[in-house]
């Protein structure tokens, strides 16, 4: 039996005209686990064929839970959102699928974050960055490494020195703010806490000639984060704004020139030709050289192999082989102990 209280109540629900297809997009958008919309929305299924509407208040709920703004959900049509910088992902040689909110929101922030350093720096009077744009494609890239390395003043000696991976990235990202590069790293959506995926994106540029801007995803390791900036460094060079995604360290079919040609540079930036050639050991076991040589130039034991593959020391072959057993091993130590295997401290 209704009671006069239940009635009123019953009056004072008030139903948001939602559009059902931005109820599906919006879902679909955020690429949250199903179980997730199950839980927290039954009756989303009612609520997107168009038989039942959401309260306001579920409403405003779901434009949180699915990250968008609550007045998108009226509009008589799903938006059209692109990317606003070239994306240079690809996955098995194909382009990705559309960007997650969590890499569309970082992108804006950025933007946002880059508004203020070009303010700052036109206050400041600070001269336009010669570098950015200095180079093509055309350029060889262990020249323009040298430039690199020289203007962030990172160089093999110094790097080899220093006990961690930490403290090797910490320093590159120093002397590449130094050179007037603003360089942000999170692991999540400012703010939110919304974790980033390195399966999605790695890093990406901002180009600008005052006040250039690189992203590292910092959910990724720290060798690969360290691969990333030096990688990003080369479209910096370029002079253009790029998305970057699949592992730099081995060679993937269909990546685009430029892509290639900014894997060359951070190749030679981080493991020059001429210093890796001058610490291979002939008599050393090939199961030691690797790690070593890892730990010698602060990167990865994967971005080693593609090195020595590079220079001759190894054949494709043998390559592939090696390549295969060190994804195995290093999917292996991360679903271990945990923590960062390419972040431990030296022993020698």
């Amino acid at each position: 039996m209704l009671t006069e209280e239940s009635v009123r109540k019953r009056r004072r629900i008030v139903r948001a005209p939602v559009t059902p297809e931005l109820l599906t997009w919006a879902r679909e958008r955020s690429q949250r686990d199903p179980e997730a919309f199950s839980a927290k929305f039954p009756k989303l299924p009612e609520w997107e064929d168009g038989s039942m509407q959401p309260t306001l208040r579920q409403a405003e709920d779901f434009a949180r839970f699915t990250y968008v703004p609550f007045g998108l959900l009226f509009l008589d049509s799903p938006p059209k959102e692109e990317l606003s910088i070239p994306d240079f992902r690809r996955v098995a040689g194909r382009k990705t699928n559309r960007p997650s909110p969590n890499l569309l929101d970082t992108i804006r922030i950025c933007r946002e974050r880059q508004v203020w350093y070009q303010d700052h720096a036109l206050l400041e009077k600070q001269p336009r960055r010669e570098f950015v744009g200095s180079a093509s494609v055309n350029d060889l890239p262990s020249e323009v490494a040298i430039q690199i390395g020289s203007i962030a003043n990172f160089d093999v000696e110094s790097r080899s020195k220093m006990s961690t991976w930490t403290e090797a990235l910490r320093t590159f990202i120093q002397g590449v703010e130094k050179a007037g590069i603003l360089v942000m790293v999170s692991g999540v959506v400012e703010h939110n806490r919304r974790p980033l995926d390195p399966a999605e994106f790695r890093g990406f540029t901002l180009s600008d000639p005052i006040a250039p801007l690189i992203f590292i995803n910092g959910r990724d390791s720290k060798a690969a984060q360290m691969y990333t900036l030096a990688h990003e460094l080369g479209h910096v060079w370029l002079g253009g704004s790029a998305l970057s995604g699949t592992d730099p360290s081995r060679p993937h079919r269909g990546l685009d020139q430029v892509e290639v040609w900014c894997n060359a540079v951070a190749g030679e930036l981080l493991v020059p030709r001429e210093d890796l050639l001058g610490n291979l050991r002939p008599s050393e076991p090939f199961s030691d050289t690797v790690p070593r040589l890892a730990r010698v130039f602060k990167v990865s034991r994967q971005v080693i192999l593609r090195r020595l593959l590079d220079v001759g020391g190894l054949d494709r072959p043998d390559f592939v082989k090696a390549w295969e057993k060190e994804i195995e091993r290093s999917v292996s130590v991360r679903s271990g102990a945990g923590g960062d295997f390419t972040d431990q401290p030296l022993r020698e």
